[in-house]
């Protein structure tokens, strides 16, 4: 995005966050955060601080260098989140502009929340009709004193089972089961990064997904073109096949779908992203059954690089990446 976005309209502050969550001005460089298999790239403390506006309507944004010494960075028109997961894809980050009355691209703190959450994505989809996978929620101090319980739930979804962390993104700590005894181990792997786990229905079917747009101007929910995940060799659509380009995994937009069901997908999709009161964008994801359209999640900042579905679907539908960035961008300042 350092590297696509529209740089004879936007003046662009890279603002990173350490490991220990520590906020600090990042060099504009988009070679340096390039996704490199053998070597992700990671914010490191370089001894800057950024000093948030103090509220009451300001928006100066200042560094405080090493030296101690304090700089103005100019005037915030509007945020660009790209965070995922815990912190910055849950609601928190969103809140904490809020509070600080900064306009900002993409999810509100609602949206944000539900869909981080998979248990209470589900329950907001299905209130409003909207079919999702078979699935039951287990808590770690219900594993801990009921394990033939959960078991006993467990076969009744299936032979075959996804169990994954409720709010974890990217597909870390899910596994595929392909038999009880390995549900055990599966757990064990996603407990390790939520107390909060679905064991879910492995349902058969294409993998489809779209990416939804915020409408403007009080217009409904624009959807994409669809498109499709493709397995060749991998089990399932995991972190590697996502970021780093791995084998086994075949990414097309757009998808070869007859017009009917394109028309279906792009409804249900704006229908889902509206179920949860989506802002700015989502990617929503479907399995396309013989008995109709299934939603597996909505994700609501989704990966956002040359190989991930969403900028793929929208340039498909005719955008640039510049375009869709500066998309997003305007949406939050007329939102504002």
């Amino acid at each position: 995005m350092l590297r696509a976005i529209d740089r004879e309209r936007y003046r662009v502050i890279p603002v990173g966050i350490t490991r220990d969550g520590v906020f600090v001005l990042e060099d504009d460089d988009p070679d340096k955060f390039a996704l490199d298999a053998a070597m992700l790239p990671e914010v490191v403390d370089n001894n800057t601080r950024i000093v948030w506006p103090e509220g009451g309507g300001a928006r100066e944004l200042r560094v405080r260098r090493a030296d101690g010494t304090v700089e103005d960075l100019g005037t915030v028109d509007v945020v660009l989140p790209i965070l995922h997961g815990l912190h910055g894809e849950d609601g928190t980050i969103q809140g904490f502009l809020d509070t600080l009355q900064l306009p900002y691209a993409g999810g509100g703190v609602l949206d944000s929340a539900l869909c981080m959450d998979k248990h209470f994505m589900k329950i907001a989809l299905q209130a409003e009709g909207v079919p999702v996978a078979p699935w039951v929620t287990v808590r770690r101090a219900r594993w801990d004193v009921d394990p033939e319980g959960v078991r006993t739930d467990a076969a009744a979804l299936g032979d075959i089972l996804f169990v994954k962390p409720a709010r974890a993104g990217s597909s870390v700590g899910v596994s595929k089961v392909h038999h009880l005894g390995e549900l055990d181990a599966a757990l064990a792997l996603a407990f390790a990064e939520d107390d909060k786990v679905l064991i879910e229905s492995a349902l058969v079917g294409r993998e489809i997904e779209v990416a939804v747009l915020e409408g403007r101007g009080g217009a409904s929910a624009r959807a994409s073109l669809p498109g499709e995940v493709v397995l060749t060799t991998r089990e399932f659509y995991d972190f590697e096949g996502k970021y780093l380009g791995g084998d086994g995994v075949d990414v097309r937009c757009p998808a070869e779908l007859e017009a009917s069901d394109i028309e279906a997908i792009q409804a249900l999709g704006a229908r889902a992203f509206e179920a949860v009161d989506g802002r700015g964008l989502a990617r929503v994801d479907f399995f396309l059954r013989a008995d109709g359209l299934v939603v597996n999640e909505l994700n609501t900042m989704p990966g956002f690089t040359p190989i991930s579905m969403f900028p793929k679907c929208w340039i498909a539908s005719g955008m640039t990446y510049a375009e869709l960035i500066t998309e997003l961008v305007d949406t939050a300042l007329e939102r504002a």
